[in-house]
């Protein structure tokens, strides 16, 4: 609920810092003067409602579409040993740190990889790859799961919802706004919108969309760093240097699809503004610092 609170109360702030700082700037009155006729507080509301109303359903939808598009199959009943550790290894390490036994479930794919998602940390997924049980011992899938447990304690999915919502609601005042001003002071139309409006809303979009993707890149990679340190307290930080280093040992593995990579343990190799992941030595050696 205090998440819940910090969600909608946040996309509150971010309405009246908006039509504040139009206010401020004397930005509304010199629009005014030029004959344009932009309702600030209407776009602000607008941008904000298709903003936070994406990034909720992303969020609220998230365990069941990670279940489909990775075909992970959920262990309600244990098959066998390996099935029973896991389960049993993730409701320890759920209890240690103080949240519901998350769901567990196995996605077959050769890549040494895992995943958590949900929309609440005690409605949490935690699943790992075929790969991952095949490549790594006992010690270093606990780390795993340690790290994936972690994220979910830790809240990452709803904080991530709740960025991706603020920088959704920027993007597309912005954009909107930058339509609008061409609409009307360049191309001089007094009614409506006209060609130029949807022009440059959408090129402005994908422009202001790119620069918010940087935003939300930073924290996810933030959050690599905490949930390690969370796998490394759960499973102990040897195990978690070393299911690490195992992973990037297998770095030539095919990667999860673009869509689940924000979620798993090792991200895949892109520009490092755009990297939802920090590279593994990166992590390894922060791992190796701790006190």
């Amino acid at each position: 609920m205090l998440r819940l609170a910090l969600y909608l109360g946040t996309n509150l702030a971010i309405v009246m810092l908006i039509s504040l700082t139009f206010r401020i700037l004397g930005l509304e009155g010199l629009l005014q003067q030029n004959g344009v006729d932009l309702n600030i507080e209407a776009l602000i509301v607008y941008s904000a409602v298709i903003g936070f109303i994406g990034s909720f359903l992303s969020l609220f939808l998230s365990k069941s579409l990670a279940k489909a598009s990775m075909r992970v199959r959920v262990i309600d009943t244990p098959r066998d040993g390996i099935e029973h550790w896991l389960v049993d290894s993730v409701r320890r390490q759920a209890a240690k740190a103080g949240i519901d036994m998350p769901e567990v479930g196995i996605f077959d794919h050769p890549s040494p990889n895992a995943f958590a998602t949900g929309w609440n940390k005690n409605a949490a997924l935690v699943a790992v790859s075929t790969g991952l049980l095949e490549h790594l011992d006992r010690g270093e899938v606990e780390a795993v799961l340690g790290h994936e447990v972690s994220h979910a304690a830790n809240g990452d999915m709803v904080t991530m919802a709740l960025i991706q919502g603020v920088v959704n609601t920027f993007v597309i005042f912005l954009s909107r706004t930058v339509g609008f001003l061409v609409d009307r002071l360049v191309f001089r139309v007094e009614r409506g919108h006209g060609p130029a409006f949807w022009i440059t809303s959408m090129i402005a979009e994908m422009v202001f969309g790119v620069l918010a993707m940087t935003i939300v890149m930073w924290f996810s990679r933030r959050r690599e760093f905490r949930a390690d340190a969370g796998g490394a307290k759960l499973a102990g930080r040897r195990n978690m240097v070393n299911a690490l280093k195992r992973i990037h040992q297998a770095h030539d593995a095919p990667k999860l699809p673009d869509e689940m990579a924000a979620l798993a343990i090792n991200g895949g190799r892109v520009q490092a503004l755009f990297a939802s992941h920090p590279p593994l030595e990166k992590r390894i050696a922060a791992l190796q610092e701790m006190a």
